[in-house]
């Protein structure tokens, strides 16, 4: 889905690439509890995707997969850093553990097998090639605007797979009961590729109808960034715009399916468009607008080479900053 942008942006015309020296993502993990029967593996992997470094601890280990746990998903495509738990029985195992893509950086024991969404977020190291010496300060300029005024949480490419038309497809005969799969973890990710297209279409109108700000909406579902808690203001007041502004509460969008709270009035009339209740699945709420932060840019004259510091909320994408920045999407 070509990606639509709250900033009406020039766009720049630079080189990215997704590879283990261009793209590090370091995991910000929750507080680990340093007591408990699971051990924390911090892991640094390179060009292996979370379902292969499971994949591969489970052989190593000689354990179910099932007993692995992780926070969340990483690119294949990148040096990665980011936290797996396994039993602590495994303990005298994973000393023997060896592997020329993965490095155990540091071990803790927590009380809880991992989940996904048990991490704070991810800080992100990225070069962009080719960059003019001009263009340096509009990048930094607009990653800044970027941190005050925020920007559109659209899922990124990586989410939908190469073939997108074919998995949208799947999906739709899933959900409608014209296909059965036995996998079930393919099935969960085919489905959630359908929920994501949805989400990201929605928020392509919304974003169509704001004016560089995020136009909020009467029966919005907001979520406080304090206690993460929802909540559904009838009317859109000053109080609602101001704490927006200040970055205490966001409007989320709907990932549809069930058990999920839906949006009223003005916004339920959009939401609406873009939601499906033949899926079964378990709905959510996902932030419709992020603020990046810890913002750091350097320049290398000499390679025309600009690399980029900063650190998003978990489940956002680094190649949506990126893009942002270009005004132009990456993949169509």
């Amino acid at each position: 889905m070509k990606r639509v942008f709250l900033q009406n942006y020039k766009p720049l015309e630079f080189k990215f690439y997704q590879n283990i020296d261009d793209f590090v993502v370091t995991e910000n993990p929750i507080n680990f509890t340093n007591r408990g029967n699971f051990i924390i593996l911090k892991i640094e992997k390179e060009r292996l995707g979370t379902w292969d470094l499971i994949d591969s601890l489970a052989r190593n280990l000689n354990i179910y997969d099932n007993e692995i746990g992780y926070a969340g998903l990483k690119d294949k495509n990148a040096t990665t850093t980011q936290h797996i738990s396994i039993p602590r029985k495994y303990a005298k195992d994973i000393k023997k553990f060896k592997h020329p893509k993965i490095k155990i950086l540091e071990t803790y024991l927590h009380s809880t097998k991992l989940n996904i969404g048990d991490l704070i977020g991810n800080s992100f190291e990225i070069n962009l090639h080719e960059v003019e010496s001009c263009d340096v300060g509009i990048i930094e300029k607009r990653l800044h605007e970027l941190a005050k005024n925020g920007m559109p949480n659209f899922f990124g490419y990586q989410r939908f797979g190469k073939d997108v038309k074919e998995n949208l497809e799947k999906a739709n005969k899933i959900i409608y009961g014209d296909l059965k799969i036995r996998d079930r973890k393919l099935e969960k990710m085919l489905i959630s590729i359908y929920q994501s297209d949805l989400f990201n279409k929605w928020l392509a109108k919304r974003v169509e109808m704001s004016d560089g700000k995020f136009k909020l909406l009467d029966g919005e579902v907001m979520k406080s960034l304090d206690d993460l808690k929802f909540f559904t203001p009838n009317k859109i007041n000053e109080k609602i715009i101001k704490d927006f502004e200040d970055k205490k509460i966001v409007p989320t969008g709907l990932l549809c399916g069930r058990e999920v709270y839906r949006a009223r009035n003005e916004a339920q009339l959009i939401e609406k468009e873009f939601d499906d209740t033949y899926i079964q699945e378990k709905g959510l709420r996902r932030d419709a607008i992020i603020f990046p932060k810890d913002i750091f840019v350097n320049y290398d004259v000499e390679n025309k080479k600009c690399k980029l510091k900063f650190t998003l909320p978990k489940a956002s994408y680094a190649t949506v900053v990126v893009e942002n920045i270009a005004n132009q999407n990456l993949r169509v």
